[in-house]
């Protein structure tokens, strides 16, 4: 895995003021995958993503990207390197409209008109509300314009933070369908969830996370089968929320 990595972090550690949260983090996101980043409440996936994005820096380790080594790299610099970012509280603009998140979001100033189609083909209920502000948009579209805003130029790599917190299962269905379109493009993607469901699903691979270190690496489809490793790392069955 690590030979064919876009990312990898060696030792990473993150402080937070005096809490040791990362705590010598490995980690290897092969290319042109799907990484599902899971674990309980409290283990370190944010910490992670926001560590990788140069939001909280890294007090000892590595983080490398692309082969660039980026762990003191600012987060803008890191955006422009190829890296979208969208945490889980979804980081749109209320006031502007869904046009306007969007534009803002593209770094040459104007959306590639193939692009936004093939956006709307992922998110539909964009188009309808084109001219409404963000604010005015249920939980789950302003869900989808977070993530559009993050897809809207194509990345080298995508972080996402729990994209289906507080979603109905109905929406978390349009969510699979639009990840399963985004992978076809080849996107690399590390992705923190708790919905096992929408694991299983669309998971390449798999790292789950117990007090700030990787505990488990490897297959998610391994992972999805054994219901032992599934009890011992995450306490519970992934069968149990499918």
């Amino acid at each position: 895995m690590s030979e064919a990595a876009l990312l990898r972090l060696d030792g990473v550690n993150t402080h937070i003021g005096p809490y040791h949260i990362l705590q010598g983090v490995e980690l290897a996101v092969p290319r042109g995958g799907l990484t599902m980043l899971l674990g309980r409440n409290g283990a370190g996936k944010t910490t992670t993503l926001r560590t990788i994005m140069g939001l909280w820096h890294a007090s000892a380790g590595r983080v490398r990207f692309d082969g660039a080594e980026i762990t003191d790299w600012a987060t803008p610099d890191i955006a422009r390197a190829g890296i979208a970012y969208v945490p889980e509280n979804m980081g749109i603009f209320a006031d502007l409209t869904v046009r306007e998140n969007l534009l803002l979001a593209a770094r040459a100033g104007d959306i590639d008109d193939a692009r936004l189609r093939w956006v709307f083909g992922l998110f539909p209920a964009l188009k309808k509300f084109w001219s409404l502000p963000a604010g005015f948009l249920s939980g789950g579209q302003k869900q989808m314009l977070s993530i559009a805003r993050a897809v809207i130029e194509p990345r080298k790599l995508f972080l996402i933070d729990e994209p289906t917190k507080g979603l109905a299962p109905a929406i978390i269905g349009n969510m699979i369908a639009a990840f399963r379109e985004l992978k076809q493009t080849a996107a690399t993607i590390l992705l923190v969830e708790q919905n096992f469901m929408f694991a299983k699903s669309l998971g390449d691979t798999v790292a789950v996370m117990d007090n700030g270190r990787v505990v488990h690496a490897g297959s998610m489809a391994e992972l999805a089968e054994d219901r032992e490793l599934q009890h011992r790392l995450l306490g519970l069955s992934l069968d149990s929320h499918q």
